[in-house]
């Protein structure tokens, strides 16, 4: 990976392409471009049959300038840096601060690229590479660009292989808090990849990582039990540690959140279905008992007592609750 920094100071990691997949994405382009120029020669001959010696010459001469330099700058600039090989091979021309590239870095990169691959057969271009820490050849150079790969293969990530079981719960009581990140993820890493290394350098390496995983814990390996089956049980441990405080802390949550009190409503002045007369206890300032008189149709004074119910198993002389809603 390499590090470009950007006019913005951010730093892009890009991977540059090495000279094989350059190599062929170069050679690509060259049978695509000998290709478009010998049908244009073809075309040329038959049709300027008729025409003198000298200008033949300087048709030829004409189509091979724009087929086989004009052509490529030409499509590295509509394509902003991909050509037909480097579409194929998954490349990119980008500049050095990782943008785009413009119709001057593609006509520095064609213009050189015509005396270093097409008059050299490319042995200056491999020579720039092979010297370049980034594979650039000369006229990335002169032109401040790089070439990079967009399509980078995705690997397969491992899994960490599960202890014996035999070995299942048998380090429930060790103490893990000394342990550092680094030791874990090196321990990861060595049982993801355990199967790819040679047995010999795989022992030695679960050796050294149990060696000082037995530092950190104060408690050594068991007789009897592989390094890397001990390295394996101690990090399912860990596993199962953690997976137990975390739902622990969900329940704990989900509990605190049920066992909370409900929100204080408008409860306290709402209506009561228990009533005979349907009324509502409002609560005033001055009134002793909380009761208002209001005009209601079909009453020969138009007062009406409202009260509030007396909740279960409240006192005798409590005081009701206060609040007002209008009347339904």
């Amino acid at each position: 990976m390499s590090e470009l920094v950007t006019g913005e100071a951010v730093a892009l990691e890009l991977r540059p392409a090495r000279l094989p997949s350059r190599a062929l994405a170069v050679l690509l382009d060259l049978v695509a471009a000998m290709a478009v120029y010998i049908a244009v020669t073809i075309v040329l001959v038959t049709s300027t049959a008729s025409l003198d010696e000298a200008a033949q010459t300087a048709l030829s001469i004409a189509s091979f300038v724009l087929v086989l330099v004009g052509g490529p700058i030409a499509v590295e600039t509509l394509s902003h840096g991909r050509s037909l090989g480097k579409l194929a091979c998954g490349l990119r021309v980008v500049r050095d601060d990782g943008g785009p590239i413009r119709f001057r870095h593609a006509l520095v990169r064609g213009l050189i690229g015509v005396i270093e691959i097409l008059m050299t057969f490319g042995i200056v271009a491999c020579i720039a590479s092979f010297v370049s820490a980034r594979g650039r050849r000369l006229g990335d150079v002169f032109a401040g660009t790089l070439v990079v790969r967009e399509r980078i293969p995705v690997t397969r990530t491992g899994f960490v292989p599960p202890p014996p079981p035999w070995l299942a719960g048998r380090f429930s009581e060790l103490d893990l808090s000394a342990v550092p990140d680094g030791l874990w993820l090196a321990v990861r890493q060595y049982l993801t990849r355990m199967q790819q290394l040679d047995p010999q350098v795989g022992r030695s390496m679960a050796e050294r990582l149990a060696t000082d995983l037995t530092e950190r814990t104060g408690a050594p390996v068991p007789p009897g039990v592989p390094p890397a089956a001990y390295l394996a049980a101690v990090v399912q441990e860990r596993q199962v540690r953690e997976t137990r405080r975390a739902f622990a802390g969900d329940a704990a949550r989900a509990a605190t959140s049920v066992a909370a009190p409900a929100p204080a409503g408008p409860s306290e002045s709402e209506w009561h279905p228990g009533q005979p007369d349907g009324s509502v206890s409002e609560r005033r300032p001055g009134q002793p008992d909380g009761s208002v008189s209001k005009r209601r149709p079909g009453q020969p004074d138009g007062s009406v007592s409202k009260r509030r119910p007396e909740r279960p198993g409240a006192a005798a002389g409590e005081r009701p609750g206060t609040g007002f809603v209008p009347p339904a």
